[in-house]
């Protein structure tokens, strides 16, 4: 197994519906470290590392999002795992 990193930007109706705790449930069940935040201008970016094949997993739920979500975009990016968390949370 290899580990990764993967940046994501979710865009659509994914602020005020619960988005970043979905997210922070999902990463933590998948054994994933990192982060989820509000953007300005009304996305939500997550931040996380772990196994790629983890991380795949995640990316594929992040294009349906929690029940009262209208995902209509994700734009990932992969690089190289660094080790920088040790949990996974919301930040601001």
């Amino acid at each position: 197994m290899s580990k990764a990193r993967l940046h994501v930007t979710v865009h659509g109706r994914v602020q005020g519906v619960g988005f970043r705790y979905w997210v922070v449930e999902q990463a933590q069940r998948l054994d994933l470290t990192g982060w989820v935040r509000n953007l300005p201008g009304r996305e939500v970016e997550v931040l996380a590392e772990g196994e790629r094949v983890d991380l795949e997993q995640l990316l594929e739920r992040l294009k349906d999002g929690p029940l009262m979500a209208r995902v209509t975009d994700v734009d990932a990016d992969w690089s190289d795992y660094r080790g920088d968390f040790d949990r996974f949370g919301v930040t601001w």
